[in-house]
């Protein structure tokens, strides 16, 4: 359990800024003297995005307020890190570049100026929402944090975009299936063991085939906990799979595909094949 007091719950911020805070006046940008610390996106992994799924990947981060403002009025301060593409600042008020920010989150008091939060991020693949409209987003994408001080009255006093040295990958979602026959088999017969890898197509919103991959063949014997190499084998121009091996006793067969720096791994489902 969280130690500390909630100071603040922030929900379903999600567009970029939220249309900056509701389209509120503009202020100076100034050096609001909030800081943002310890950000953890996804527990440091790639984030692995499909066509129609939304994915809120966890968010972590602290946050240190300046003289004059305390976690007690939450109110009065907001600091929430994001991830874009572009020029930050075009990218947090949604004039250009590419913007996800948090779903919400929510920070717990360390004391009168300090707080730590977690929360997530929000990524909706659907046209409308334009967070992966392009299968050139599966990059790596430049961390920013949103930093605004607010006055009494609730008006907006002061605001600030910061660049973060840290980066985080989107990578697009893959699928392998599985058959393996005939079923059930002589021993020492051929068994054929075919599949069909795919992955998302952001700029269609559909899944397309991948050709040219690498894809490793496992085999699991009955009665065992793991799966084994067997052999590895490369995708046809239509993603398609197809080997053979002799066999020996049942189990269950399966492919697993490792992925790369714009895909994410997939493992198929088990197909088990008796062996008499």
């Amino acid at each position: 359990m969280r130690s500390g007091r909630r100071t603040a719950a922030v929900a379903t911020l999600v567009g970029a800024l939220a249309l900056s805070l509701f389209n509120g006046p503009a202020a100076q940008a100034a050096d609001t003297g909030i800081t943002v610390s310890d950000i953890v996106i996804n527990k440091g992994k790639p984030i692995v995005v499909g066509t129609t799924k939304v994915v809120e990947p966890s968010l972590t981060f602290k946050i240190a307020l300046p003289a004059g403002y305390s976690t007690s009025d939450p109110s009065r301060y907001d600091a929430h890190p994001f991830i874009y593409r572009g020029n930050i600042k075009q990218a947090a008020e949604a004039t250009g570049g590419s913007y996800i920010g948090p779903a919400g989150y929510t920070c717990y008091e360390e004391g009168s100026k300090k707080a730590s939060c977690e929360g997530s991020l929000y990524i909706d693949p659907h046209p409308s929402r334009e967070h992966v409209d392009s299968n050139s987003d599966a990059t790596a994408w430049k961390v920013g944090v949103a930093l605004r001080l607010f006055k009494a009255s609730g008006s907006l006093l002061a605001e600030e975009y910061e660049t973060r040295s840290a980066t985080v990958r989107l990578k697009r979602a893959a699928n392998v299936t599985v058959n393996a026959a005939p079923e059930p088999v002589t021993k020492g017969q051929k068994i054929t063991v075919t599949g069909k890898l795919t992955r998302a197509n952001w700029d269609t919103k559909k899944y397309g085939p991948y050709g040219g991959r690498t894809v490793e063949l496992q085999f699991r014997q009955t009665g065992t906990s793991s799966f084994k190499a067997v052999k590895k084998v490369t995708t046809s121009s239509s993603g398609a799979l197809k080997t053979t091996v002799t066999a020996a006793t049942d189990g269950t067969w399966r492919w697993v595909y490792r992925g790369n720096d714009t895909t994410g791994a997939a493992t198929s489902g088990g197909d088990h094949i008796d062996v008499r």
